[in-house]
């Protein structure tokens, strides 16, 4: 029996990471120094080995040679470390995602305001610790849960993670309702991702089997592939065609293919490709 593929209409890599990957493969190309990005440049191991490839290796420590170029990350920074890295000499290049730049200015605003500030996303994620350098009193909070276990003041500000799924967001704003007096929210949520996310849900209803594509240690890859099994239970997370197994596909009419927002389309279609050789 022949299977369907079916690639979801809002999949792989969004405008930030694209962004960040010409900056990297251009400034490679151009430097005579060495060039670094400051952490994984993006949550896509396959993507961060293809970069070493062509000269650009990620570092844990800001401070570089004073002769080498310095990506901060498309996760964005805190401004010490920012700072830190200008300070070294070496030549410093903001791959930041514009919509996480927006994050860092609207969390500033609620700051500056007096607002007692959270943070809706997960705790330790690298835009989530350069998002709080801009706000240092800000709370993390991952759930309506941990809300209940704070003290709230009269007036409470949210942010979120760029990456967050809208349903978190949702909760902890239904637990806030009541306690505060005043709650102003910007909801921070990439479109990219809330796009990705609808079109995942769209797709696993009606598929047999779903396959989502990108980092397993990226949040939004992982929140795509919780989304999906929600839906379609035969969901299947994978960075490269060569996770795939033939018993996946046995019986089956209409295979779902997603991506993360850090997944290249040519990754999409070395999978797609290799389903059809197993199917």
């Amino acid at each position: 029996m022949s299977i369907t593929i079916e690639v979801a209409k809002e999949a792989g890599a969004c405008f930030g990471v694209e962004r960040a990957l010409t900056l990297a493969l251009k400034t490679a190309e151009q430097s005579d120094g060495p060039v670094h990005t400051l952490g994984p440049l993006i949550h896509n191991p396959v993507v961060v080995h293809e970069l070493e490839t062509h000269g650009v290796t990620a570092v844990s420590d800001p401070t570089v040679p004073a002769d080498a170029t310095l990506l901060l990350r498309t996760h964005g920074v805190s401004p010490d470390i920012e700072s830190a890295a200008k300070a070294s000499g070496a030549t410093v290049i903001d791959a930041t995602c514009p919509y996480v730049k927006k994050v860092h200015k609207a969390i500033e605003r609620l700051e500056q305001a007096g607002y007692q500030v959270l943070i809706v996303g997960e705790a330790g994620h690298p835009e989530v610790e350069g998002t709080r350098g801009h706000a240092p009193s800000a709370v993390v909070v991952g759930s309506a849960e941990e809300v209940r276990e704070l003290e709230l003041g009269r007036r409470v500000g949210v942010v979120v993670q760029t990456t967050m799924a809208e349903a978190v967001l949702q909760d902890v704003v239904s637990e806030l309702v009541g306690r505060v007096e005043e709650t102003r929210v910007i909801n921070t949520i990439c479109t990219a991702t809330s796009e990705r996310q609808a079109a995942a849900a769209e797709l696993a209803l009606r598929s047999d089997v779903m396959i989502v594509i990108g980092g397993k240690n990226s949040a939004n890859t992982t929140h795509l592939a919780d989304i999906c099994r929600a839906a379609c239970p035969a969901t299947h997370h994978i960075e490269t065609p060569e996770e795939l197994k033939a018993s996946w596909f046995e019986d089956v009419n209409l295979v779902g293919v997603t991506a993360g927002a850090s997944t290249p389309q040519a990754h999409i279609e070395a999978v797609v490709s290799a389903i059809e050789r197993l199917g």
